[in-house]
C-alpha cells in the first residue's frame, strides 16, 4: 500500500464521541497537513463514525445525542463528516466491519456510478468526488491510546487487526514524547505492516478528553472552551452527563438545530 503524491486518501475516525470535543476533529487536520506536506498523497475527506448504543461504555448517551453534538461541532469544517451508519445497525460494529462498509461503498461510488440512486448517497461521501476517477484508500484515524490498546488481552482479535493495518492502514496522531515505534516493533502483526503505519506527532499538547469533560459536566464545573459553545449549550439544555445547569439554548444553536441539523 504505497502512497504517493496523487494517491487519494479519506480518513475515518471510529470511537464514543461522548461528548465530542475539538481534538476529535483536530486530528484530521492534523494528519492531513502531515499528508499534504511531505507529499504523501491527497486527503479528500473525513469520516466521524461514532459507535452503536449497545457499546455499552461508561458515560455513553444516546446515538441521537451523540449525532447531534458531532452535526454542530462541524459546523465549520468543509471536509470532515459523521457517518450515522454505525449507530443504524441492529448491534454493536466490530471497527474492522466499519472500515470494510465506507471502503466498499466509496469503491462502488467510484467504480460504477450509474448504480448509486443520487438521492441516496449518504452525506458523508464528499460531493467534489469525479466518480470513474481513480481508487481512493480509506485509513484509520486513531490516537496512539487505541494502537496501545491492540495488545489488550481480550479487546481485539488479531484477524480485525491485521484486516484494519494490512487492508487499510492506520494513521496514528501520537504525543511529543511518546514512543509509538517501540510499541510497533513488540508487535509481530503491526511489525508486518509496518509501511502501512502512519505516525503523525501533534506537537501542540491537548490532553483534553471526553472523560474529563463528563466529569466537569457532573461536578457542575465550566467546560467553557473545552467544548464548542453550541455542544455545551446543547449539553445543558438536554441535561446529559449529569450537567443540572439546563439553560435555554441560545438563539444561534437553536437555529442551527432547527435548519441545520
Amino acid at each position: 500500500m504505497r502512497m504517493t503524491s496523487s494517491s487519494k486518501i479519506m480518513l475515518i475516525a471510529c470511537g464514543s464521541f461522548s461528548p465530542p470535543t475539538p481534538m476529535h476533529f483536530r486530528m484530521f487536520e492534523i494528519a492531513r497537513d502531515h499528508f499534504h506536506q511531505l507529499g504523501m498523497g491527497q486527503v479528500v475527506g473525513g469520516i466521524v463514525s461514532p459507535v452503536h448504543d449497545s457499546y455499552g461504555k461508561k458515560g455513553l448517551v444516546s446515538a441521537t445525542h451523540r449525532c447531534t453534538m458531532i452535526k454542530l461541532s462541524l459546523q465549520s469544517s468543509e471536509w470532515i463528516r459523521l457517518s450515522e451508519w454505525e449507530t443504524q445497525q441492529e448491534e454493536w460494529t466490530r471497527t474492522r466491519l466499519t472500515l470494510q462498509y465506507h471502503q466498499n461503498y466509496i469503491n462502488s461510488y467510484m467504480k460504477d456510478s450509474n448504480s448509486i440512486n443520487e438521492q441516496q448517497i449518504p452525506s458523508w461521501v464528499p460531493a467534489e468526488l469525479q466518480k470513474n476517477n481513480g481508487h481512493i484508500q480509506l485509513k484509520l484515524l486513531c490516537g496512539a491510546d487505541l494502537l496501545e490498546s491492540f495488545s489488550t488481552p481480550g479487546l481485539w482479535k488479531d484477524e480485525d487487526i491485521e484486516a484494519i493495518v494490512g487492508q487499510h492502514g492506520i494513521v496514528v496522531i501520537s504525543r511529543a514524547g511518546s514512543n509509538p515505534e517501540q510499541f510497533i516493533f513488540n508487535s509481530d502483526i503491526l511489525s508486518r505492516y509496518r509501511r502501512n503505519i502512519t505516525i503523525v506527532t501533534n506537537w501542540v499538547t491537548n490532553d483534553v478528553s471526553s472523560t474529563l469533560v463528563r466529569r466537569l459536566l457532573s461536578r457542575s464545573m465550566s467546560v467553557k472552551y473545552l467544548l464548542d459553545d453550541y455542544v455545551m449549550d446543547y449539553i445543558k439544555r438536554q441535561g446529559l452527563y449529569g450537567c443540572t445547569d439546563r439553560k435555554p439554548l441560545s438563539k444561534n444553536c437553536d437555529d442551527v438545530l432547527t435548519y441545520q441539523i
